[in-house]
């Protein structure tokens, strides 16, 4: 890899498209060493915005960051590169996440929050895909009026951020985030119990395939 292409500048990074992305972790994956640290410098803003929308404490953002990069890192050999990146960078952050809180539940802090109770993958090293939604998950969905349905599937199906999925929706920010949250409501309520021990009861997990039981890449 040229070397011009591992010393960018932070708003080339924010430009990064999907596809490079997956360029350089499928370079990792073949022993690349600088592109392997190309797509590290790259993630880790990316990470740390969608930590910090999430986990408030600079500290306490800073430890799920390292422990989502420690994920990806552990997890890159599962990445296919015929599908795209940010998915499954976005499930692996997403879990870092849910792993906080719930460190922070079981400590009597803070329940974990419904949008990423709802849509952590049992397997950090997975994308979430429509296409394989559990049964209960996909039934849950589709049950949703259609603008908390649209506003779930932007930001957590397609990985959109609030302000792009609001874009695509034709709403502001704040009208998109209402919807989003009323649907993860109705979502949680209408999926209590169909987890056994975070499993769904179908055994049908997002993005599951032979062999892909449980948290491999952690």
């Amino acid at each position: 890899m040229a070397a011009d292409e591992t010393r960018r500048s932070p708003d080339a990074y924010a430009e990064t498209s999907d596809a490079r992305f997956a360029e350089w972790m499928a370079a990792a994956q073949r022993g690349d060493g600088d592109a392997y640290r190309a797509l590290l410098e790259a993630l880790r803003p990316r990470i740390r915005a969608l930590v910090g929308a999430r986990v408030r404490d600079p500290a306490a953002a800073e430890d799920v960051v390292q422990n989502a990069l420690l994920s990806i890192h552990r997890g890159r050999a599962s990445y296919r590169p015929e599908r795209p990146f940010m998915p499954w960078m976005r499930a692996i952050v997403r879990n870092a996440i849910v792993d906080h809180f719930r460190d922070r539940a079981r400590r009597g802090d803070r329940e974990i929050p419904l949008d990423v109770e709802l849509w952590a993958d049992d397997d950090s090293g997975r994308e979430v895909d429509d296409a394989v939604l559990p049964p209960e998950l996909a039934a849950a969905l589709a049950a949703l009026p259609p603008a908390q349905r649209e506003a779930v599937t932007l930001i957590q199906v397609e990985g959109l951020s609030v302000a792009e999925a609001a874009l695509r929706a034709g709403v502001s920010a704040g009208a998109l985030k209402v919807r989003a949250h009323r649907g993860y409501r109705a979502m949680r309520a209408s999926l209590d119990g169909a987890r056994i021990g975070g499993e769904w009861r179908s055994g049908a997990l997002p993005g599951a395939g032979p062999g892909q039981g449980g948290r491999g890449t952690r």
